[in-house]
C-alpha cells in the first residue's frame, strides 16, 4: 500500500544501529521515500540536518548512549515534521515532546508509515492555521 503524502518524501535517517538504519532505509523505499542523509552520531546528525535539504526526519531517541532531545526541539521549534525511534517507549520522552509520533522497536513498515504521515499531516495542519491566522494584504 502506497501512502501518497509520503511518496517522494525526504527522510533523514537518524539511528546508531545499522541493521535498523538498512531495514528503516528499505521500508522508506518502498514507502516511496528517498532517504537523502544517515547519521548514527550526534554530530553526523546535527551536522547532514543542518546541510541537508529534507521533509521529515526518522530521529532514535539515544545514539550511542546520548538522548537526542536537543536535536528534537531544534526540529520542533523550526516545525519541521519527525517521528521518535525508540524501544523505551513514551516514558522516556520528555511530557514537552510527547506529542510527536513515536514508533516502538521493533517497528513495522505499516507502523513507519502511520508514524511518517502523522507528522506530516500534524505539520501541515500547524502550517494551514498558520495561514489561516496572518491577515491578508
Amino acid at each position: 500500500m502506497d501512502n501518497g503524502k509520503l511518496t517522494g518524501a525526504r527522510i533523514v535517517v537518524v539511528e546508531d544501529e545499522s541493521l535498523v538504519s538498512m531495514l528503516l532505509e528499505d521500508m522508506l523505499d518502498d514507502l516511496g521515500c528517498t532517504v537523502v542523509a544517515a547519521a548514527s552520531e550526534l554530530g553526523e546528525a546535527t551536522a547532514k540536518l543542518s546541510s541537508a535539504t529534507y521533509d521529515a526526519v526518522i530521529l532514535d531517541v539515544n545514539l550511542n548512549g546520548t538522548r537526542t532531545f536537543g536535536i528534537a526541539e531544534m526540529l520542533a521549534r523550526s516545525g519541521t515534521p519527525f517521528v521518535f525511534s525508540t524501544g523505551y517507549g513514551a516514558d522516556g520522552i520528555p511530557e514537552h515532546l510527547r506529542t510527536v509520533p513515536i514508533m516502538g522497536k521493533p517497528f513495522s513498515r505499516r507502523e513507519v508509515e502511520r508514524a511518517l504521515a502523522a507528522a506530516l499531516d500534524a505539520t501541515d495542519a500547524s502550517s494551514s492555521r498558520r495561514a489561516e491566522a496572518e491577515p491578508e494584504c
